[in-house]
């Protein structure tokens, strides 16, 4: 796990130097969200960053700290045999630490809705991660399901009883 963490935070570390944003990498100092234990995360610490930088670096809406986390996890596992392969989760200014509340908020709203009226909610607005995030949760629950329907940039994914 040591030596994944140090390639995920050298990689990171490169990529914001290539993009002219001076900013250490991390791996601690946050709260873990998920519970995939094995998830290296990759804090950028942005004390040093403007505002404009910081939001430069999440984008509208997560696109971008989303596309840089997803090239961590394709680019990061490439020839890496199986051992040394894993998740990695890049945050800054506690966007995702935020964003995991207001899922939360979304996900106990819906599952309020399905539980008193039966009938379906949809959440619309998600990354696809976001909506992993989502399906999780729900994966243990035998009363209520989740689904991803349509395409995107326009998928949603639904709330509904089992």
């Amino acid at each position: 796990m040591e030596d994944r963490v140090e390639r995920g935070k050298q990689w990171l570390e490169s990529i914001l130097s290539l993009m002219g944003v001076a900013a250490s990498v991390s791996s601690e100092g946050f709260a873990k969200i998920t519970e995939d234990q094995d998830s290296c995360w990759l804090n950028i610490q942005g004390d040093r960053l403007t505002k404009e930088q910081i939001q430069l670096l999440i984008g509208d809406k997560g696109k971008n700290i989303d596309a840089i986390q997803y090239l961590a996890n394709t680019l990061l596992n490439i020839e890496q045999d199986a051992e040394s392969q894993g998740s990695y989760t890049v945050e800054i200014g506690s966007y995702r630490v935020n964003r995991y509340q207001e899922l939360r908020e979304l996900v106990d709203r819906a599952t309020e809705a399905v539980r008193s009226t039966g009938e379906e909610q949809e959440i619309s607005g998600l990354s696809s991660a976001e909506r992993k995030q989502i399906h999780y949760l729900f994966q243990d629950s035998s009363e209520l399901a989740t689904e991803s329907r349509g395409q995107e940039p326009d998928r949603k994914l639904i709330v509904k009883t089992r």
